[in-house]
């Protein structure tokens, strides 16, 4: 009993934990990313205003934000970093991104047209050397044409900003400057990149993202978040799986404990059964009275280990920092980890599935057994006794 509530509440918690983490990761990758987002087939998008405006319509739709996205490279001192820059309305990106919410120094709303100011990830201002209020020097890939050749385009910007996400691909790689800014400086005229949309269920993604593609015009592309991230989601929920199958051999070596401990009962029990025989039961009976013993330890045993884990998966953010208090460890430091503490989410799914699984193995274990001693011979157990 004991070793199958073992491996199932161990299967419960570990499943938990990475479902967790997935909906950590999920929430910090679109808390930058758009649910949706909608862009020319040029990367150019003009009279964003009216795409706007119809996308909106779309009652999934809760927010759109125009963008404009280039690349560029950032110096400052001898420090030199390519970056994504990202040209925003601080007042629209608000609604469909949550940059806003994890700034560490300054706000997004500094972010003003004319003034060139510039919003940071955490890891890349700290590669730069850079901090509040301190200049740095923009350069686009566009050059241009001037007696002496081609020469770069260099804009000075002023940090004002600086956020930190908690994914070291935004925290070192995303620069935010303001719209019209990115306009003048990669010669765009009133012209974006695109529209972001952030959608009422993230899950419905692909659905309104087809459903907008027959609504807007079909010079138009766009694309969600399944697609942009699914190689890493997929790559999660094969470990997940894989995860699965070997945490489930625990639960099998137990159900095989099983065989064996009703394997040496039917040894034990020989005469006994013999006398059961000779008194008029019958094979089938026998049987049943072995597979009653072996289903009652796995169903005890699943029970037990349904509640434990339940419990340790639902309290986990109480267990941990109590075991690294008592043996002064820390699983996930927060110097080398983004995710510094252990997340866990609960799917009754999961539950349901594990339950199911560790009862039929359990069932399963009982027949060999069972049947070996429905197969007693009375006359040869009691030639002995």
């Amino acid at each position: 009993m004991l070793g199958i509530a073992l491996g199932v509440a161990a299967l419960i918690v570990v499943l938990s934990v990475m479902n967790g983490f997935q909906e950590e990761l999920r929430a910090r990758i679109l808390g930058v990313a758009a649910h949706a987002q909608i862009s020319g087939l040029d990367n150019t998008l003009s009279n964003w205003q009216s795409v706007e405006s119809q996308a909106i319509k779309h009652p999934e739709v809760v927010a759109a934000a125009p963008y404009i996205m280039a690349q560029g490279m950032l110096s400052f001192d001898q420090n030199v970093q390519g970056v994504i820059i990202r040209g925003i309305l601080p007042e629209y990106e608000d609604k469909v991104a949550d940059i806003g919410q994890h700034m560490k120094a300054g706000k997004l709303t500094n972010l003003r047209a004319g003034e060139f100011g510039i919003v940071l990830g955490s890891e890349l201002a700290r590669a730069l050397g850079v901090g509040i209020g301190e200049k740095l020097v923009l350069i686009a890939p566009q050059g241009q044409v001037t007696p002496a050749g081609i020469l770069p385009r260099l804009k000075q910007f002023r940090v004002v900003g600086i956020f930190e996400v908690g994914m070291y691909e935004y925290d070192n790689g995303l620069a935010l400057i303001d719209m019209a800014d990115a306009q003048k400086l990669y010669r765009m005229e009133d012209k974006v990149s695109g529209i972001r949309l952030k959608l009422k269920d993230l899950y419905k993604a692909p659905q309104v993202a087809q459903e907008l593609s027959a609504m807007l015009s079909s010079d138009l592309y766009i694309s969600d978040w399944t697609r942009q991230h699914a190689n890493f989601f997929r790559a999660i929920q094969i470990e997940k799986n894989v995860m699965f199958i070997i945490l489930l051999l625990i639960v099998a070596v137990a159900a095989f404990n099983i065989v064996s401990t009703l394997v040496m009962v039917v040894t034990d029990k020989q005469a006994d059964i013999a006398i059961l025989r000779t008194l008029g039961a019958s094979p089938g009976s026998i049987m049943k009275i072995f597979i009653v013993q072996g289903a009652l330890i796995g169903v005890i045993g699943t029970m037990m280990g349904l509640l434990g884990g339940v419990t340790l998966a639902m309290n986990i953010d109480v267990v941990v920092p109590a075991i690294e208090r008592l043996f002064g460890i820390h699983f996930l430091a927060k110097d080398i980890y983004y995710i510094s503490e252990l997340p866990s989410k609960l799917e009754i799914n999961d539950v349901m599935v594990i339950g199911a699984v560790s009862l039929v193995l359990s069932l399963l274990a009982t027949l060999y057994p069972s049947w070996r001693a429905s197969k007693t011979n009375p006359a040869e157990a009691l030639r002995y006794e």
